[in-house]
């Protein structure tokens, strides 16, 4: 990976551009006190870096030329996508920080019964925000070219009416997992295996239900086996809600 100090800039980025980067990625390059032909590293989302030159430092702008664009892919070899029940405000935090570094293609926040953290109206779309801003820092520090998704909390019942569909022939293979502390769970380890199997060569699309601080109620967790979603633990001890999340990842990660 580049050297070059990293910048999301949510832009159409070109070889041979001049522009004016976004405001909030003008702030980034000023803080870090760059000058004019000064080479950083700039990243939309698309999975690509672009290498760029400063032209320009002004007061409250900053112009570039890119020069270069690049094709680099960090990405897990697995779609993952979290569900996650809200936890208390730090711990949300530094879960959507260690999920996007670790490679979780989505958060979904979920407002579950047990959530310490209530969310409505305007103050949601703020925390929305917050969050979101969280995963694009996480990405310029950790070399992603894609940016984790966080979309707008959920109740568990709306999550599974809005994001489970049928099954439908295609070329990855859905996989759901719900984190549970109940009799009859798999192991992570025979999950992951049986998954595998399952999938006979398809590349696999996983998603992750995890529950707040206190776990899922009795309730969700009926509610999402009966959507599918298969019991897993991850051992004899209790991990802490914003824990959870990040050992099946850090699993995934060093297995696939």
């Amino acid at each position: 990976m580049s050297n070059l100090p990293r910048f999301h800039c949510p832009s159409a980025l070109h070889p041979g551009d001049e522009l004016d980067l976004p405001a909030g990625t003008a702030r980034h390059v000023q803080v870090r006190r760059l000058q004019p032909d000064d080479a950083i590293t700039l990243f939309n989302g698309d999975g690509c870096e672009y290498q760029a030159l400063i032209l320009r430092m002004g007061r409250s702008d900053v112009a570039v030329r890119v020069v270069e664009q690049t094709e680099v892919s960090r990405e897990l070899a697995v779609n993952v996508n979290v569900w996650c029940g809200v936890t208390a405000n730090e711990r949300m935090d530094w879960l959507l920080e260690k999920v996007t570094e670790l490679g979780a293609a989505s958060v979904l926040p979920i407002t579950a019964e047990r959530s310490v953290l209530k969310l409505k109206g305007e103050r949601s779309d703020k925390k929305l925000a917050h969050w979101q801003a969280i995963a694009v820092a996480a990405s310029e520090q950790c070399g992603r070219n894609r940016v984790l998704q966080v979309a707008s909390p959920l109740s568990l019942a709306e999550a599974i009416v809005s994001h489970i569909s049928p099954a439908k022939e295609g070329s990855t293979t859905p996989v759901r997992w719900v984190l549970s502390l109940s009799q009859g769970t798999q192991s992570l380890k025979v999950a992951l295996a049986n998954a595998q199997i399952a999938a006979s060569g398809q590349s696999l699309d996983i998603t992750l239900l995890s529950g707040p601080e206190g776990g899922l109620s009795p309730v969700e967790e009926a509610q999402a086996l009966e959507a599918g979603f298969l019991p897993v633990s991850l051992g004899r001890r209790v991990l802490r809600a914003e824990t959870a999340p990040i050992a099946v990842l850090s699993v995934l990660s060093a297995l696939i």
